[in-house]
């Protein structure tokens, strides 16, 4: 405990950067000091600096735990080893050794030109399913590219290409006026000898190489999550049941009839990824799919059945297994006692539930950066041309939290422990949590894509050190990301069709306030 009290006070001194500049006065007008409080002003943190996203939420404060948070921000922080106490747990098979890699500056992950694990603001995850979008079982959702010693990784990294094309759209990439821009998007190559693990689609058959589809997605910005937990089912069902009466295309995987057609095993509404499979900041922040941490929700590896079956019939494997992994089962029956070590369902604890607890609290008490000058004059503009146009159709620009006495805790990490609660916090998160089609060139898988909040993305560089946006990252900046929204089929078309119609004074201004928030 001595090592972890001074490792807090350690990250409490690094994070102090940018926490003692004076707080900016709100707007004196109503509407815009309301709307300045992004999260609330129980989920607001008043900090532009590169220390923006990692704030603790004034309920944090005033519920006294902050020494919680700054231990949870740790076990996110930090890399993991296989030996070294309390961040020890990594492998056999591993996406990456920190969480941090992966959220850069708390951020989501940046564009990249190539797929290295330890490249940090690699948020990518290797996306390989089949034609109808359902990722292989062999694989599953994060493919890990890496491996202790003596194992091999699902993917070699190495092996791994990514190319990014110019792509040129409709318009010509030029606005009625004459301004230009420019679009790219990344083809993901992963060459059929890179992949060891055999490829078996969900139902649990094999799938040929050719009959696969491999695409990119980056993590998501995590500032802000404890608040979406916060917000109400019956509210989330409320939009739903609202834009299927006005007649928005709604994924029938997720909504049809009035109902939905697919809730989370904890019996709640997905809310969070792009993909929109995670139904909260409980279900998400595991340690587990990336680091192979073993906790007390998860006592097995994310590993598959079909790779640990292969690994465990590999003679160069098998080889020098005892000698790799002396603390590995060893009945001299070295196949079936691989095939324990990697698929067994009763591992040791890397994460207590003291750690688990706080790691958990951490994510939900991460505040969202005011939002900033929304008195500037061109600031306004873009504010009311970003409703006028219909942007906030979508990227619906305020929610209100429940009474959030129920906090969703689907492994029972928190139990009767404290926690930061949002109760009735008007939020401006700027998304409606429904999935939307943008049908873009190399789009993500199944074409439907949650629409991603967009409050703090105009700090994205200076807290992640870039400003790209989209699942994949392949806007470069905001203006970029708009324009992507407008292929002939997209569910946005109408939207990009009135921005184009927009003089270049007037597009600026869209661009400036949604920086701004």
């Amino acid at each position: 405990m001595v090592i972890l009290m001074a490792m807090a006070s350690g990250c409490r001194d690094d994070n102090k950067r940018g926490t003692d500049q004076p707080t900016p006065a709100p707007p004196i007008d109503p509407q815009l000091r309301i709307e300045t409080y992004s999260g609330g002003e129980l989920g607001t943190a008043f900090n532009a600096t590169s220390s923006a996203f990692e704030q603790p939420t004034p309920a944090v404060v005033s519920a006294g735990l902050e020494y919680e948070f700054k231990m949870g921000e740790a076990f996110f922080e930090r890399d993991y080893t296989t030996n070294t106490k309390p961040f020890s747990g990594l492998g056999p098979l591993y996406t990456r050794t920190s969480c941090l890699t992966c959220h850069p500056g708390y951020g989501h992950g940046g564009r990249q030109t190539r797929y290295r694990y330890n490249d940090y603001g690699n948020g990518y995850k290797i996306i390989i399913t089949d034609r109808q979008g359902e990722p292989l079982s062999s694989l599953s959702i994060v493919p890990a590219t890496k491996a202790l010693p003596g194992l091999k990784p699902m993917i070699d990294e190495e092996q791994v290409q990514i190319n990014w094309i110019e792509y040129t759209d409709e318009w010509g990439n030029q606005f009625p006026d004459g301004e230009r821009y420019s679009l790219i998007y990344p083809e993901l190559i992963v060459p059929e000898e890179a992949i060891y693990a055999p490829l078996i689609d969900a139902q649990g058959n094999p799938i040929a190489y050719a009959d696969v589809v491999m695409t990119l997605e980056t993590s998501i910005g995590i500032y802000g999550t404890g608040l979406i937990d916060a917000i109400h089912d019956d509210s989330i069902r409320a939009e739903y049941i609202r834009q299927e009466r006005h007649g928005v295309p709604l994924n029938p995987a997720i909504w049809a009839g009035g109902n939905w057609t697919a809730m989370g095993v904890d019996g709640h509404p997905f809310r969070f990824d792009y993909a929109l499979d995670a139904t909260s900041t409980q279900d998400n922040f595991t340690l587990w799919k990336a680091t192979n941490v073993i906790s007390v929700p998860f006592r097995h590896n994310f590993i598959s059945e079909a790779y640990s079956r292969k690994a465990a019939a590999d003679p160069e494997i098998q080889a020098n297994f005892y000698a790799n992994f002396p603390a590995a089962p060893n009945t001299g029956d070295v196949e079936a006692d691989i095939f324990e070590f990697l698929s067994g369902d009763n591992k040791p604890l890397e994460l207590d539930e003291v750690q688990q607890y706080q790691l958990k609290l951490w994510a939900r008490g991460l505040a969202v950066p005011a939002a900033r000058s929304l008195d500037d004059e061109q600031v306004q503009l873009g504010r009311k041309l970003f409703r006028q146009i219909g942007c906030a159709a979508c990227h619906r620009p305020s929610w209100t939290t429940g009474p959030d006495e129920q906090v969703q805790d689907p492994y029972n990490v928190f139990g009767n422990r404290p926690v930061p609660r949002y109760p009735h916090q008007t939020i401006w998160p700027y998304t409606d949590l429904v999935q939307h089609r943008l049908r873009m060139k190399n789009d993500i898988r199944t074409g439907w894509c949650r629409t991603t909040p967009l409050w703090g993305r105009g700090l994205m560089l200076t807290c992640a050190g870039h400003s790209d946006r989209l699942h994949d990252c392949r806007a470069r900046n905001t203006m970029e990301a708009i324009m992507w929204h407008g292929s002939a089929q997209s569910d946005a078309r109408w939207t990009v069709d009135a921005f184009r119609k927009l003089s270049k004074a007037e597009r600026d201004a869209v661009v400036k306030f949604i920086d701004a928030i």
